[in-house]
């Protein structure tokens, strides 16, 4: 036969998603998207050719996205979770994008075992009393359907979702609740009933804190928190179920509901590591200990316990080395207070302070700030209560109230450490106060901390606590008081058109504010989790002592007064910094509202 005679082999038919039954296939997902116009003709050519010369067992969205296809609408990259996203909706699924703080990993394991699990590539994500949602890779195989229908006795709803993330999570959800499992398995029944228990508690069958379910619970839970951005990890003993829960950019997420047995065992095996006393539960204790995150750097934790009405509560506060110090322009600094509070923190002598509630992030500005200034011609000192984390430039002291040895009483050692710049972790009483004073007038600069909601209260708090106004006029070089607000992400924020400028306007009245507007709105993405927010940033509000302020002070230390007289000398207050960031799109109005006190 001839050449010309041959017959002609035409392609295949295209494969219909609505018809097609089976694995799902590399193929037929590129003819996909060549047909709805997501990627080019020559992309798609290019991308079978890559993928033609050598077979995979990678699952085809992952195999896809290792190649990169162009999107033809901008030219953008496929990854994973867009060609996900793709899929579900030719394959008519909602998508989800799994995230383990809103999953229920103790209903998991009844649902499925963990061999049925990857050997369909499916994953229980939701248990409630009319359904299951599945999260599954395979949106064409059904035969698993009926099965788990008749085990669970509810109907099944199937969802799509990232192969990687269904691969993860299936190890990790089954894996932790084996382990939840064996050591409730170990240790009985008992667990925290009320308050007037707790001694006899002790002397009941507890499950071993070295047992090795708890031991990889503890693990699990480290590694959990840290992958998922924790800043504490709060265990909570209830009455029926102890309670797990993450803060995560200030905010807590509720995490996992455990045994208590299994949860007093946990408390024990972390006080163990923290060198406490495991024996006490009666009264609080503080530790700390050193682990490692999944990148292998070292972190530190802090560790609080405090006896509750049904048991030992504990919470550990995270320090990771890398968000714990940062630059001014990373801690959210503008430049206008960057450059007064450079040259403040510049002086030879005197005291600054930092005001804000709990958790507001002073600590975090005053170790920023003592890291840029400890270099090998200054010894920086500190009294802190606790020692929040260790830093090798500092030389660093934690008072022992029970030895009598308070914030005075380091003060006063210190003074005799030839400090150059000293840090008090904070000034509680009128003896830390004089010994501040004190230090600052022998020529030393000192830092410290206040509980006020301004900047302008932290000088009415100095005489509250008996400080006579002439020591303030001359020690007392500026106060900076600051808040939190979480920023926006910025994969997925979108423009803000339903608030008005008026409204932010109306926010920061008698202040106009003028230039760019560009309000954003938080939606969620995979960057976040979700959450539209990811970090969180601070607002300053920065007082400087001008003459005009020091006469106010020894004449009329009215706070309203000072507070007038603070914005004359250039102090912007903390709405008004909230404002700013607002206008430029890096947090929202809600936030800032929630975080900082009204204009007056």
């Amino acid at each position: 036969m001839s050449a010309q005679a041959r017959p002609r082999t035409s392609p295949p038919a295209p494969v219909s998603p609505a018809s097609y039954r089976g694995p799902l296939q590399w193929r037929h997902l590129v003819e996909w998207l060549s047909e709805d116009g997501v990627i080019s003709m020559d992309e798609a050519q290019r991308t079978i050719s890559r993928c033609s010369q050598a077979e995979s067992a990678q699952h085809p969205l992952v195999r896809l996205a290792a190649v990169s296809m162009q999107r033809t609408r901008d030219g953008k990259p496929l990854d994973i979770e867009t060609l996900t996203q793709y899929l579900a909706g030719r394959a008519q699924l909602d998508y989800l994008r799994i995230d383990p703080l809103k999953v229920d990993v103790a209903k998991v394991g009844d649902v499925m075992s963990a061999g049925y699990a990857e050997r369909h590539r499916v994953l229980p994500v939701q248990v409630t009393s009319a359904e299951v949602v599945v999260a599954t890779s395979e949106p064409f195989l059904f035969d698993w359907v009926d099965e788990v229908e008749r085990q669970a006795k509810r109907k099944v709803r199937r969802v799509l979702a990232n192969p990687q993330d269904i691969h993860r999570f299936t190890a990790e959800f089954f894996a932790l609740a084996k382990s939840v499992r064996a050591a409730q398995k170990s240790g009985g029944s008992s667990g925290a009933a009320s308050f007037e228990q707790l001694v006899e508690l002790g002397k009941s069958k507890q499950l071993d804190a070295n047992d090795q379910g708890v031991v990889q619970v503890v693990d699990w839970l480290w590694q959990y928190a840290f992958d998922q951005r924790a800043s504490d990890i709060h265990l909570e003993p209830r009455r029926e179920q102890g309670v797990i829960r993450f803060r995560i950019d200030g905010v807590l997420h509720p995490v996992y509901q455990m045994p208590m047995t299994v949860l007093n065992a946990m408390i024990a095996r972390v006080k163990l590591l923290g060198r406490m006393d495991v024996v006490e539960k009666r009264r609080p204790q503080d530790g700390r200990i050193k682990t490692r995150n999944p990148r292998g750097d070292e972190v530190e934790m802090r560790l609080s316990t405090l006896p509750t009405a049904f048991g030992e509560k504990m919470v550990m506060r995270i320090f990771d080395p890398d968000t714990a110090v940062k630059d001014l322009d990373a801690l959210g600094f503008s430049a206008h207070d960057a450059q007064r509070w450079e040259q403040l923190v510049k002086r030879p002598h005197g005291i600054v302070l930092v005001t804000g509630p709990t958790g507001s992030g002073k600590t975090t500005t005053l170790y920023s700030t003592l890291k840029r200034l400890a270099t090998e011609e200054v010894n920086v000192s500190t009294v802190e209560d606790p020692i929040e984390m260790i830093e090798p430039s500092f030389n660093q002291t934690q008072v022992q109230p029970q030895l009598d040895f308070t914030f005075a009483e380091g003060l006063r050692a210190l003074m005799r450490q030839d400090p150059d710049i000293i840090m008090v972790g904070e000034i509680r009483d009128l003896q830390t106060a004089d010994m501040a004073v004190q230090a600052a007038l022998t020529g030393h600069l000192v830092f410290s901390t206040l509980h006020t909601n301004d900047a302008p209260s932290a000088v009415t708090r100095m005489m509250e606590l008996g400080v006579p106004p002439f020591l303030i006029n001359a020690t007392v070089l500026g106060v900076l008081a600051q808040r939190l607000v979480r920023t926006l992400c910025k994969q997925c924020r979108q423009p803000d058109t339903d608030t008005p400028r008026e409204k932010l306007d109306e926010m920061v009245k008698p202040w106009k504010l003028s230039g760019p507007w560009q309000p954003y709105k938080p939606v969620g993405c995979v960057e976040c989790r979700m959450t539209g927010f990811l970090g969180r940033m601070g607002l300053y509000e920065l007082l400087t002592l001008g003459d005009g302020f020091k006469e106010l002070v020894t004449r009329d230390p009215a706070n309203q007064a000072l507070r007038r007289q603070g914005i004359a000398d250039g102090m912007r207050p903390l709405r008004l910094a909230g404002a700013l960031r607002v206008a430029e799109g890096l947090t929202t109005l809600e936030e800032v509202l929630s975080a900082t006190p009204p204009l007056e």
